[in-house]
């Protein structure tokens, strides 16, 4: 069977800008995001930006929890309007709506066990284990003080405690993790990640274009999917990604000659609906 190359729009939201980047170009281009941006001013700030590329598939990194391909919640640090809002209707093409997070870990994955952790306006984490991504929301669990993991590694964090304590926490919270979660490496993005001067054993950073190879990993053409939405904005199966490793580990997440050591093995992270 023959497989037809999609063109594909990955659209990465964070807390301080939108970033896009299509199958095809180079440069990914960006818009200012923050707490006035709701769901359809960022389909509008999208489409205003990429009006001049083509694209037939859509992929959308939400930084929050997201259920049978949907926000399941408001993000903490933007508008609102994102629960039920219909992504497949607005761009009028096919979309898979995934953590930001997980999007990101997924196009960081060269095998094994893998933990995530986006060091950005927030805390983002994802689980990947044998190809299996796992959202995860370990942002919002205590750390100390009465304080969560995210009010110490999240921009708010930095500001208050400066580069050094800041860099500190950084290294217990990644220890705390390691030990609880047992991954055979530990991969930190985000845009706050190279802030970073020493990384322990197994540790890497790496860069946000892993966000965009992740969000073109989804629309895979070898692996069947659920949960993506058409153009009427109506559930209905499509091909997705493999979740596996590469054949040769890559630091920014090409997927270069990937293949499935379990076909067919589900995927946690629904939206990703392998």
């Amino acid at each position: 069977m023959a497989f037809v190359a999609m063109r594909v729009l990955v659209i990465d939201v964070g807390g301080t800008h939108v970033k896009c980047l299509g199958t095809g170009h180079r440069r990914a281009r960006k818009f200012a995001s923050g707490k006035a941006l709701t769901a359809t001013r960022m389909v509008r700030g999208v489409l205003r930006i990429t009006r001049d590329w083509r694209y037939d598939v859509v992929s959308i990194g939400y930084p929050g929890p997201v259920l049978h391909g949907r926000p399941a919640r408001e993000p903490h640090n933007l508008g609102s309007g994102w629960v039920g809002f219909d992504f497949g209707r607005a761009f009028e093409r096919p979309v898979i709506v995934i953590n930001d997070a997980a999007m990101q870990a997924l196009g960081s994955y060269d095998g094994g066990s893998m933990l995530f952790l986006g060091l950005g306006t927030g805390l983002g984490s994802a689980l990947i284990i044998d190809g299996v991504v796992e959202a995860m929301e370990l942002a919002h669990l205590p750390y100390k003080n009465g304080r969560t993991y995210e009010d110490y590694l999240g921009k708010r964090g930095l500001r208050r405690l400066g580069k050094k304590k800041w860099r500190r926490h950084v290294g217990d919270v990644v220890a705390r993790l390691r030990a609880a979660f047992a991954p055979e490496r530990v991969v930190l993005g985000g845009g706050n990640a190279r802030l970073l001067k020493r990384l322990p054993p197994g540790v890497r950073i790496v860069g946000n274009a892993s966000a965009f190879t992740g969000g073109t990993r989804l629309w895979d053409r070898r692996r069947p999917a659920r949960g993506v939405r058409d153009r009427a904005g109506a559930a209905r199966s499509e091909r997705c990604p493999r979740l596996d490793a590469p054949r040769h580990s890559h630091t920014r997440g090409e997927a270069h000659g990937a293949r499935a050591p379990q076909p067919g093995r589900a995927v946690s992270e629904n939206v990703s609906g392998r």
